[in-house]
């Protein structure tokens, strides 16, 4: 049992590692999108119509794809004051019963939100040209990657073996 989640792990890791990455690459872009914004704005007195559209669009991505990282290292909020004070026999049973909570939400959201997909893929978003899908692929893929960080994370605490991290633990400089 050990090994296949050592080999889920590696994959995993894979993942979340390119889902941050994605997410640093769409927070560069939707800066860069907003600074054109700006200047095309005020400077040359000609808003890009798109510029917002795609802005809104990245976000998404990025701001789901870093939640479902977050899921994954433990960066989620949290309320640890319980943790240092009760047993950890009770902590060990609340952090099932969050993962649980965590594996079935991120399922729901992507199952509704796949739905979304489906329904809307038909309409066109008009200032991007793209169809209306596009809106709610982030909420369906960042869901999946919820429910599958989590059910990792959920393994591994049955298991009992130790995560691991895709983000280094920060370290002081001497």
């Amino acid at each position: 049992m050990r090994s296949l989640l050592n080999s889920v792990s590696r994959v995993t890791s894979v993942l979340a590692t390119l889902a941050l990455w994605l997410s640093g690459i769409g927070l560069v872009a939707m800066t860069g999108i907003v600074g054109w914004q700006v200047y095309g704005r005020y400077v040359l007195n000609a808003t890009p119509v798109w510029s917002e559209p795609i802005t809104l669009q990245l976000m998404g991505w990025f701001i789901l794809f870093g939640a479902a990282v977050g899921v994954r290292e433990n960066f989620h909020l949290g309320l640890d004051l319980l943790h240092h004070v009760l047993p950890k026999a009770i902590g060990r049973i609340m952090d099932i019963v969050s993962l649980v909570l965590m594996v079935g939400f991120g399922a729901a959201m992507s199952w509704y939100s796949t739905q979304l997909v489906i329904g809307t893929w038909s309409a066109t978003l008009p200032a991007l040209g793209i169809p209306g899908g596009w809106d709610y692929m982030p909420l369906a893929i960042g869901g999946f990657l919820i429910a599958l960080f989590a059910l990792e994370r959920l393994a591994e605490r049955l298991v009992g073996v130790e995560h691991a991290e895709v983000v280094p633990p920060v370290t002081e400089a001497v």
